[in-house]
């Protein structure tokens, strides 16, 4: 993998945040300072984003397809240590927008088409979108990774967003973010693979990262160079996530994944649907 940056580096990691008193969703707009931060340390924090009903969405679609994994797994049609999903404990759930493409209102909505053009330009296309679940007291650790780390082919940083659709906090597992200036500088790195999770594991050190607290309908966004874990949910309830990733070019396919390069923006302006 080549050697990639996401920006230049600054030596104060700061987590700039939307107002929720100032944010329309018709209106919603990334400031300049935001825009700045994403390019310096990988990552910025982004408050009350989604729109009730889009939110609602992601929810229900969410369980279902836990339940539906559940049942996979249970008729020995899932082979859960081939990828890093652990039933009653995590979830990765991958590529759900091909089997329901009702996402596409949250997917290539406007205030998505605003956080593409700011930290990824005039050019964007869907790559990747999966649900992420950790349960209830059982949820496990996420370890420091690059989401680049699992793409072994050549390819420019793509651009994750992490969108809580519950509240998340320390307590029920959330993730943390490392600052580019704090390790990495925004190049891949190598990583290697835990074997009784399967993980792959590129930061051994003692920085702890910044934590993403927000209410659902928040959303975190980093660079696929950014490196985020997350810590066990030790609270009473499921902690759901949406991931979804996009990227500023067709991404290199390869046959058994949910790798897809649906096109998004073209010149700054949505060409989705």
């Amino acid at each position: 993998v080549p050697r990639s940056r996401v920006g230049l580096l600054s030596r104060t990691p700061t987590c700039f945040k939307t107002k929720p008193s100032s944010v329309s969703h018709q209106t919603f707009h990334i400031t300049e300072q935001q825009k700045q931060q994403f390019q310096e340390e990988g990552y910025v924090v982004l408050e009350d984003v989604v729109p009730p009903k889009d939110l609602q969405l992601l929810r229900d679609v969410c369980d279902e397809m836990v339940a539906e994994t559940d049942d996979l797994i249970d008729s020995g049609q899932w082979q859960e240590l081939s990828g890093i999903t652990h039933k009653g404990q995590r979830y990765f759930i991958e590529g759900v927008y091909a089997r329901r493409p009702e996402l596409s209102r949250y997917l290539f909505s406007d205030y998505m088409a605003e956080v593409c053009r700011a930290a990824l330009g005039p050019t964007a296309y869907l790559f990747k979108n999966q649900f992420v679940v950790k349960c209830a007291q059982t949820g496990m650790n996420f370890s420091w990774h690059q989401d680049s780390g699992y793409i072994p082919e050549s390819h420019r940083p793509w651009l994750s967003c992490w969108c809580a659709l519950d509240d998340v906090n320390e307590e029920n597992g959330t993730v943390y973010l490392l600052p580019c200036s704090q390790f990495g500088g925004g190049e891949i790195r190598e990583h290697v693979r835990q074997e009784e999770t399967n993980d792959l594991v590129g930061y051994f050190g003692d920085e702890p990262g910044v934590p993403v607290i927000i209410a659902a309908g928040g959303i975190a966004i980093f660079s696929s160079a950014t490196f985020h874990r997350s810590g066990a949910n030790s609270s009473g309830a499921t902690r759901r996530v949406y991931l979804a990733g996009y990227s500023p070019e067709v991404m290199p396919s390869k046959e058994g994944t949910s790798r897809q390069a649906v096109p998004f923006l073209k010149a700054g302006v949505s060409v989705a649907g």
